[in-house]
């Protein structure tokens, strides 16, 4: 019986993180920065497990959200292509490197605190939009918007295939900043690009031996139900609420991220 009320709890609290999770992922970002410090908490052996078997959440979860903003209208498959192929090549990088530096930053001290700062800095650019005045429907330009977001697409890719935690943070700022996309319109996009991303990632940790499939289908299933409920809710109450959500899990990721390292600093 105690055998059984063991996994029941953890069985409870990974659903429970997953639907947190899944609807922070969809109208905002961050949600592997919940999930992953909770995997690693139930027992998964180190951090590149508990990051292979995230991808199995975040397969799962963003095939649900894409298929809820499309349910509401809202898809832009052509250009989420052209912006998903140079990352995934860089997400296939950015995997390898996981696997093969797996004793990068065992405390997570200088990962955390340079992840907040670029939280900080990308909420802020994303919110105040500095290049709006170059945002103009000039054919020429919008070449240049397709060459940038290619190229920052390829970099953002290697960090989704190494670590994936707070990159719906980044990639809302390219498409909001470089191609000045709607939040709408960015989430539904981003969506998609993390999906095939996360595909050829969770490939390369299927193959490693790094993926924990019993936790990452229950973490799956709350993700794909916090992903359902939040691609409705982005759509029906629009930018507004979305920018709330999005200075909300910023602030209170980089808190965390900042006091964590504090901490161990001090210990």
């Amino acid at each position: 019986m105690e055998f059984l009320n063991h996994y029941l709890v953890q069985f409870s609290i990974v659903v429970a993180t997953g639907i947190c999770a899944g609807f922070l992922n969809t109208v905002a970002g961050g949600g592997s920065l919940l999930t992953l410090p909770v995997l690693i908490f139930l027992g998964l052996d180190g951090a590149t497990v508990a990051n292979g078997t995230n991808r199995v959440a975040i397969m799962i979860q963003n095939t649900v959200g894409i298929a809820g903003f499309r349910r509401k209208g809202i898809s832009d498959f052509r250009y989420g292509i052209f912006i998903a192929i140079p990352a995934m090549v860089g997400a296939v990088m950015g995997a390898l490197l996981a696997i093969n530096l797996g004793k990068f930053d065992k405390s997570g001290i200088i990962f955390n605190r340079l992840l907040a700062v670029i939280m900080i800095g990308v909420l802020a650019i994303t919110l105040s939009n500095p290049f709006k005045k170059f945002q103009s429907d000039i054919e020429y330009l919008g070449i240049l918007r397709k060459i940038l977001a290619a190229l920052v697409f390829f970099f953002l890719g290697i960090y989704m295939g190494f670590i994936q935690a707070g990159v719906g943070f980044m990639i809302i700022a390219t498409l909001t900043i470089v191609n000045g996309f709607n939040l709408v319109r960015t989430n539904a996009l981003k969506m998609f690009v993390v999906l095939f991303c996360t595909l050829v990632a969770l490939i390369i940790f299927i193959i490693n031996g790094h993926v924990n499939w019993g936790i990452g289908i229950a973490l799956g299933g709350g993700n794909a139900v916090g992903a359902w409920i939040g691609s409705h809710w982005a759509v029906e109450k629009g930018d507004k609420w979305i920018r709330i959500i999005l200075v909300v899990a910023v602030l209170a990721f980089a808190t965390k991220l900042i006091w964590t390292s504090l901490v161990h600093s001090i210990t």
